[in-house]
């Protein structure tokens, strides 16, 4: 490549990381209005994450775009290739991410301004809490280009699994000390499992980050702690 090829070979890959980072911002802002529109029954703010949705779509489009054509225009090798490779999975990981948060919103509606125990929607509060600080390290770990911290975020999953686990049984017994309790019980219990599905695409991007860094996935099974079906049956 001459020298001009390289300085707009660079700026290229350094736009994709922009991207990347620019997608995993909204999404981080829509996991956290998601949780926060559920806990204060805020409708605006519910309707403002499902709007969001568009941006994450076009992001991600964008991300696809740059990517291809850095592949078929420039033939990146090695290190290069991974990154643009990284690039590509993360933007759908965060994609799903994105969709997760908006489905949490619409199942505010779906709860509307029902009497219901303040203390369960705080655990589900409590669990996205932790997911958005997975997502949050995840993407540091991406932008540093630190494979020892993404490979803490991903030994951290089974802690939102296990309190999905432990909000699911609670859930189940609410449902059965009375039928009435049992709609509300279920959309939050959707709710529960989206942050849960959040916490895996965390690790996912965690294992990206990895791939991209080390050329190698991590050895051994992902820890678990989601026992819901033991616990339903």
């Amino acid at each position: 490549m001459t020298e001009h090829t390289l300085k707009a070979y660079d700026q290229e890959l350094h736009d994709l990381s922009q991207l990347v980072a620019e997608m995993g911002g909204l999404a981080e802002k829509q996991i956290l209005g998601s949780v926060e529109a559920l806990v204060r029954r805020d409708q605006d703010l519910a309707a403002s994450v499902i709007a969001a949705d568009d941006e994450m779509d076009v992001l991600e489009r964008r991300i696809e775009e740059l990517a291809i054509h850095l592949i078929a225009k420039r033939a990146p090798l090695a290190g290069d290739l991974r990154e643009i490779v990284a690039a590509l999975r993360i933007s759908i990981d965060l994609e799903r991410v994105g969709d997760f948060a908006k489905n949490i919103a619409k199942r505010y509606t779906a709860l509307g301004n029902e009497s219901d125990p303040h203390q369960l929607i705080r655990r589900v509060e409590q669990m996205a809490n932790l997911a958005l600080i997975q997502i949050k390290d995840v993407l540091d770990s991406y932008v540093r280009r630190d494979a020892v911290e993404a490979m803490t975020v991903w030994k951290r999953d089974e802690e939102v699994d296990a309190m999905y686990t432990s909000l699911f049984r609670e859930l189940l017994t609410y449902m059965m000390e009375d039928p009435r309790n049992i709609t509300f019980s279920t959309h939050l219990l959707f709710c529960a499992k989206y942050v849960e599905r959040i916490g895996d695409h965390a690790t996912n991007i965690a294992e990206t980050v990895n791939f991209m860094i080390k050329g190698e996935l991590p050895q051994g099974a992902r820890p678990r702690g989601d026992m819901s079906e033991a616990g339903a049956v």
